[in-house]
């Protein structure tokens, strides 16, 4: 067994290739390209790539797009980044066929996000996300697997 792939500081690394919703792949399968780990951009280059990410099918793309923002974010707007976060990895569960996952996921995100409906920073539609994820929550509390549900707009 070849030994583990690591970084400068000793780290493991995961460097096998990835579908466009983050499924590992065969070593040598040609994947999507990657989003670097370390990768942190200013909220509004955040949601504009997010948001290119979720129309082009790639929500957990979009997750660790989301994700940077969030690590980065002043206190105040980290409940809300790491709510966007987790919209998207559960839109990643949903599309994956994992409703589970999607249910946890996507009800934790729409509890986080909830109250930045008010004055939404950045030009978020966070009251359109949120009609969006109960939406989605609804069906599968329903026992309905949505086999192609839309993406979400972060902007309204």
């Amino acid at each position: 067994m070849p030994d583990r792939e690591r970084d400068a500081y000793g780290k493991p690394l995961n460097a096998r290739p990835r579908d466009g919703l983050g499924r590992p792949l065969a070593r040598d399968a040609i994947g999507v390209e990657r989003i670097p780990e370390d990768l942190r951009l200013p909220p509004h280059e955040s949601i504009a790539r997010a948001q290119q990410l979720l129309d082009a099918d790639m929500p957990f793309h979009a997750h660790e797009i989301l994700e940077g923002t969030w690590k980065d974010s002043p206190e105040p707007e980290q409940m809300l980044w790491q709510g966007l976060a987790q919209l998207a990895v559960g839109l990643t569960h949903l599309l994956r066929g994992n409703a589970v996952g999607a249910r946890s996921l996507l009800e934790q995100g729409h509890d986080r996000i909830h109250g930045y409906e008010v004055d939404p920073p950045y030009g978020l539609d966070v009251a359109g996300l949120l009609v969006w994820s109960q939406e989605l929550l609804d069906r599968l509390n329903d026992g309905d697997l949505p086999p192609s549900p839309s993406a979400p707009r972060l902007l309204g």
